[in-house]
């Protein structure tokens, strides 16, 4: 059974978090990591908007009152650039003419300091199904079937035992199943801007994922385009 005892109900997301209190930078990056998201943080606005153009993010949390560069200023300049991924502003101010400042700005949501961290994972929540790639509840390759909410894999049956970014690697597959997933993009969706590209890390998790999906199939599911990447995908008992 996969154990996810600490993960609220939302599918795995890669998120920038530019925030400038240490303290509460931490806090969230540890607290968005526990539950299988992957978390890049800046602590300045120009920063900020370098790694939102640069990177490709399921959401952005932003803090309004940055160092360099503020939040609303980094906000309007990534709309300009036609980044689409929804951003949530953070702020200390509860005055309503700064939250029209931010919704003007390009913020899709507003969370005024200080918040429970149940409170913005339910917003991030909410983004993420007011975005325009809708992720279904239920993805299938064959008899697998990953839960996107309840971040569970059962495969002909039984419910596969996934570590955190065995899972997160898995429904990012998932979501793109049928398609080669270069490495570099793979890693991208795993692992934060610490990691080494140049590890071994992603052939080994992809080796751990792939014995857990043959253990409970003669089907193979997990296929590697060497050179490219790797697809998961239904194939009957196709090789690699």
């Amino acid at each position: 059974m996969v154990r996810f005892a600490t993960l609220v109900n939302q599918t795995h997301m890669r998120i920038l978090v530019a925030e400038d209190d240490p303290l509460l930078a931490r806090s969230l990056a540890k607290g968005l990591r526990e539950r299988a998201h992957v978390v890049d943080v800046v602590a300045d606005g120009e920063s900020a908007f370098v790694q939102a153009v640069v990177n490709e993010y399921d959401a952005i949390v932003l803090d309004v009152m940055l160092p360099r560069r503020d939040g609303l200023d980094v906000a309007r300049a990534l709309r300009e650039r036609d980044v689409q991924a929804p951003i949530l502003m953070l702020t200390a101010r509860d005055l309503v003419g700064d939250k029209v400042a931010g919704f003007d700005a390009g913020a899709d949501d507003y969370l005024t300091k200080p918040f429970e961290f149940e409170e913005l994972l339910a917003r991030l929540r909410a983004l993420q199904r007011r975005a325009p790639t809708i992720v279904p509840e239920l993805l299938r390759v064959g008899d697998l079937f990953v839960d996107t909410r309840r971040q569970s894999a059962n495969l002909a049956g039984c419910m596969l035992t996934l570590t955190t970014k065995e899972y997160g690697m898995l429904e990012y597959l998932a979501r793109r199943a049928g398609e080669v997933v270069s490495r570099a993009d793979l890693s991208a969706h795993i692992w934060d801007d610490n990691h080494d590209p140049s590890s071994n890390a992603l052939e080994v998790l992809v080796a751990r994922l792939r014995r857990k999906l043959d253990a409970g199939t003669t089907r193979p599911l997990l296929h590697t385009r060497r050179g490219v990447g790797y697809m998961l995908a239904d194939l009957g008992n196709a090789d690699d």
